[in-house]
């Protein structure tokens, strides 16, 4: 039997394809082929890059089983028993929940309390009029960014020392005893945060200076023209402008409320102050590569990356619902 295109099943089936062709998910994919034909080259140079993402970031993610697991090496991964949510229990009954937990909060909290001090600072060094002291100055302040971890602790004992360092001589001009900063656990989280924005604001700034930048010159010409004095500029323009800038770098920031550093952290500790410096990856790494419990260590690694997660998304979704920035 001859198939008649002028038919009513042809023209059923012709229509059939004009709206499958039509339809948004089609065109959408459409648009996609052709963007990467026309951009085979971009799409390349991308591809060791996704390569090693692949490899090194999401191929590894298969071992977060083992928090779930009682892991022997001689079983491997799939070979090992499961154990369910034992490990987590666990940790949330264990004595040092409580204490890694408060730790790891009041650190973190601690930290984000001098988050603005690189904007200040950037508007700072923005109002610097003498390009030549303006360079030295940032110059200055980006150098101890590149100061590796290690170093910089030796420094502080050195330095923090109540017997030869500087603050014991500073101490002793005024007849005083020097306290003990190194090994005081109370007074651990302050070293660590205030030698941390010592270290780390010149180097936070470089963004908020590019930020402040690319502000239009037009919009401080129009606010001359207004009789706005530099201190009304800052206010008015400055900040306004930086708030993108700043909102996302916070919600990032956020995102990692309960990953405090571990090398530093590590380096500062001693038997003095472990009672105010035992955090969340300090303790993942005593548990699991000194004592060997995997399956521990993973389960608390595990959990402290989903409360990251969650708190990612949900300040994420605060910042898109209040404001008109966000990640996505």
């Amino acid at each position: 039997m001859r198939y008649d295109e002028n038919s009513s099943e042809g023209r059923q089936e012709r229509e059939g394809d004009s709206i499958l062709n039509s339809s948004p998910a089609f065109v959408r994919r459409r648009r996609a082929a052709g963007s990467i034909a026309r951009n085979w080259g971009l799409y390349l140079l991308l591809l060791p890059a996704v390569t090693l993402l692949i490899c090194f970031t999401y191929k590894p993610m298969y071992g977060v089983i083992i928090a779930f697991k009682d892991y022997s090496p001689a079983f491997g991964i799939s070979g090992s028993p499961w154990a369910g949510f034992k490990y987590f229990e666990k940790y949330f009954a264990s004595y040092q929940f409580e204490i890694t937990m408060k730790n790891t909060l009041f650190i973190s909290l601690y930290s984000f309390a001098t988050f603005p001090i690189p904007i200040a600072f950037a508007l700072l060094v923005n109002q610097m009029r003498v390009e030549r002291f303006r360079r030295f100055f940032q110059t200055v302040t980006y150098m101890p960014h590149f100061i590796s971890t290690v170093v910089l602790v030796g420094l502080m004992l050195i330095l923090l020392s109540p017997g030869n360092g500087l603050v014991g001589h500073v101490y002793r001009l005024f007849g005083a005893e020097a306290p003990n900063l190194m090994g005081s656990s109370a007074l651990f989280s302050s070293v660590y945060v205030w030698s941390d924005v010592w270290q780390q604001t010149g180097w936070n700034s470089i963004i908020f200076l590019a930020a402040l930048s690319a502000i239009d010159p037009s919009l401080y010409e129009a606010a001359k023209v207004d009789g706005a004095n530099r201190w009304q500029n800052v206010w008015n323009i400055d900040v306004p402008m930086l708030m993108p800038t700043a909102v996302t770098l916070l919600i990032l920031r956020i995102g990692g409320l309960l990953g405090v550093g571990f090398e530093k952290v590590y380096l500062m500790q001693n038997n003095l102050n472990i009672s105010g410096s035992e955090v969340i990856s300090t303790y993942v790494y005593k548990i699991g590569l000194l004592s060997a419990q995997y399956s521990f260590s993973a389960a608390i690694n595990l959990f402290n990356t989903v409360i990251n997660f969650v708190l990612l998304l949900l300040v994420n979704h605060i910042a898109r619902r209040y404001s008109d920035n966000s990640l996505w």
